[in-house]
């Protein structure tokens, strides 16, 4: 479980998130929602210790965000940003064998190299393994880099933006990866998304989040709903049943 009890975080007298309160159950996946500036990749990076939050603690299965070691803390949590500054003249492989540093240290072993292959096959990028990241597409380093939090095997993986320079097709292939890394190897995935039907169809709970503050929480069913989202984004946003679950219209 996610506990996080009354944080905030001040970025001026008048900007502020928080107080935020919520408990984000263990496994499956979370999305978080929201107009821009809600306070959504705030929330996120203060979960995963990259940003300090000045009131308040954040607690990841049982284990205080804040006063934990470092080490400790990447065995059970990874986290990818919106922004990724790697050196260009690294391999897909290289980057990805990065998920490995907790345990390996740097040496990396037979097992590690096998974990790595795993994901690498796992995010489709088999056939890109050597290449060079200046060499790929946008979508093919956002799937590298997905690749590499996943390959870091921790229970928790906290995603900003995931969907970043994807087109729709390789989205959705994107989302079902993230379902299936949820099902099959149990992790508990939190996510930023702007688009709310993908959040809709691929999670199993939606934070939604304006002005610093939580504004609703609960399974898909409870928030797809016509009056919470409008309120949200402040325009007119309709429900409709579609083949696969409820559907946003604007």
């Amino acid at each position: 479980m996610i506990k996080i009890d009354n944080v905030k975080k001040r970025y001026s007298s008048e900007v502020e998130i928080g107080p935020l309160n919520i408990k984000i159950p263990k496994a499956g996946i979370t999305s978080l929602i929201g107009p821009n500036g809600a306070g959504k990749s705030t929330t996120l990076l203060m979960i995963g210790r990259l940003l300090n939050m000045d009131e308040g603690y954040i607690r990841v299965a049982n284990m205080d965000v804040t006063n934990s070691k470092s080490e400790d803390l990447a065995k059970i949590l990874t986290i990818l940003r919106q922004e990724n500054h790697f050196v260009t003249r690294l391999t897909v492989r290289q980057l990805v064998g990065f998920g490995r540093f907790p345990y390996s240290k740097g040496r990396l072993t037979k097992e590690d190299e096998e974990i790595i292959s795993k994901y690498i096959d796992f995010l489709g990028l088999t056939d890109l393994e050597n290449r060079y990241l200046d060499e790929l597409s946008g979508g093919q380093r956002q799937r590298a880099y997905v690749a590499m939090v996943l390959c870091q095997e921790t229970e928790y993986v906290l995603l900003d933006e995931p969907l970043n320079n994807l087109d729709v097709a390789r989205s959705v292939q994107m989302m079902e990866h993230l379902r299936y890394a949820a099902d099959r190897f149990g992790r508990t995935i939190l996510t930023v998304l702007h688009d709310i039907n993908f959040a809709a169809k691929y999670s199993d709970r939606i934070c939604a989040m304006k002005d610093g503050k939580i504004a609703a929480f609960g399974t898909v069913k409870e928030i797809m709903d016509s009056k919470i989202l409008t309120d949200i984004f402040e325009t007119k946003i309709e429900i409709i049943n579609g083949p696969y679950g409820p559907i946003a219209v604007y």
